[in-house]
């Protein structure tokens, strides 16, 4: 009897309860592996060059070599997971200042088509290609071990992780070509984007990600830095008159990827802070990200917390004591396996979680705040959150069941008064994971802009 009684106590109290989304993604990051990390950039760094302009058919040296690489390792990558992944090489052919002649830029791209959601797509980005001092010099070695080997091996690196596991949203693992030429493969893969129709919600693209300290000898290993537009780039005539008149200057929704991400880092304690940057890109400079804003879809940049430019757009060298190149020798492995269980992590929860909403709010000349939004699919409730005016994250938030909306979702919020806030909202799914936050402002919703109709 005591025996019975005992199995009633356990049946009552019920099973353990499952872990929490953060506990699920610390346990997904887990298994990146410095030593992977490695393998990937020194197969990347023994093509010799992966320049452009270089060959796209030597079987040993130049881009073609290295594209050809990459693509056969997807292609283990998902042998492994039962064929889960669909590798694709979008092209496009550019001329151009840094293109002389047509030439054909190729992607090499990896799918993880999502179980529910497989229009609602996250992507990871790092490009390929590789230069020395000479942007033209498409012969002499350039190793690109960290610019950008270390991006492409941390999207290798996702694709090997999470094809072990399955979301309801899409995966897209990416290796861009024509970066260094003129951001060919960021435009290629946004071209692509747009036209397979998908809902793309985030881009990470991953642009220097493996070194820690500085040409001026400063080091910094705990931070990661986020760069991402304010206002957004795409409708922004449209949207100048209602940005300045309702705000949004910091709120597109690149600056709430930036958000998530600086979110994200601080709850699973990797040992890594993100710094926000609040510019589209490093001053004066650019990378492939640019292409996706140009179309309206939400995308940052991932980079090293201090850049080494003697590492970076160098013939090799050794010039008054210092050399220069970017070798592999100057990866920080350690480092680059924290980046990539921030991109890991980032890529786990959105797609485990379904795409933010599009919230508008009122309350003028009124004590009260009120927001609105249509329902979202997947969603088992909404998180609206807010924060004052000039502060950097948000700061209060609020549960709102999904139950309760039917054609549309409404909160009110009392003695909130909008004028003093930033008001925003994320869809959560019934396992808790949480989108970034969309905000209320003109140009606030993770699609891209579309001008209203004008009236007759």
């Amino acid at each position: 009897m005591r025996k019975i009684a005992i199995l009633m106590c356990v049946t009552l109290l019920g099973a353990a309860p499952p872990p929490s989304p953060d506990a699920r993604l610390r346990a997904i990051v887990a298994p990146v592996s410095q030593a992977q990390l490695r393998h990937t950039i020194e197969t990347l760094v023994s093509f010799g060059t992966r320049h452009t302009l270089s060959s796209q058919t030597d079987p040993k040296r130049g881009i073609g070599a290295a594209l050809n690489w990459a693509e056969s390792e997807f292609g283990r990558y998902s042998a492994a997971c039962g064929n889960c992944l669909t590798v694709v090489r979008p092209s496009e052919t550019f001329s151009g200042d840094r293109l002389p002649s047509p030439t054909k830029i190729t992607d090499i791209v990896a799918i993880q088509r999502g179980t529910e959601r497989p229009n609602d797509v996250v992507i990871i980005q790092g490009h390929i290609d590789s230069r020395v001092t000479d942007v033209m010099d498409a012969t002499s070695d350039a190793p690109g071990a960290n610019d950008d080997g270390s991006g492409v091996a941390a999207v290798m690196e996702a694709a090997r992780v999470l094809s072990k596991h399955k979301f309801p949203g899409t995966i897209v693992y990416a290796a861009l070509m024509g970066e260094e030429q003129g951001l060919y493969g960021g435009k290629t893969l946004a071209n692509y984007a747009k036209a397979q129709g998908w809902n793309v919600v985030t881009v990470l693209n991953n642009d220097i990600i493996g070194n820690s300290c500085g040409s001026d000898g400063v080091c910094d290993s705990t931070h990661a830095r986020v760069l991402s537009e304010g206002p957004r780039s795409q409708g922004e005539a449209e949207l100048a008159k209602a940005t300045h008149s309702l705000g949004g200057e910091n709120d597109a929704p690149s600056r709430n990827i930036s958000r998530f991400l600086d979110s994200l880092a601080d709850r699973l304690k990797i040992g890594l802070d993100v710094r926000q940057i609040w510019r589209t890109d490093r001053f004066g400079r650019g990378g492939d990200h640019i292409p996706f804003l140009e179309l309206g879809y939400p995308a940052a940049r991932i980079s090293v917390a201090v850049e080494n430019y003697n590492w970076q757009h160098q013939d090799l060298r050794t010039e008054n004591g210092i050399r220069y190149g970017d070798t592999i020798d100057h990866v920080d492995f350690a480092y680059l396996a924290k980046m990539t269980k921030l991109n890991v992590a980032a890529l786990a929860a959105i797609a485990s979680a379904p795409p933010p909403p599009e919230p508008k709010v009122e309350g003028a000349v009124s004590t009260d705040t009120t927001l609105t939004w249509a329902p979202v699919a997947g969603a088992a409730s909404y998180m609206i959150r807010w924060r004052r005016m000039d502060a950097n994250q948000w700061e209060v938030s609020r549960s709102v069941p999904a139950a309760t909306c039917a054609t549309e979702c409404k909160a009110v919020l009392p003695h909130i008064r909008v004028d003093d806030w930033v008001f925003g909202v994320a869809s959560v799914s019934s396992e808790g994971f949480e989108s970034p936050v969309a905000s209320a402002v003109p140009g606030g919703a993770f699609k891209p802009y579309i001008a209203p109709p004008k009236k007759p």
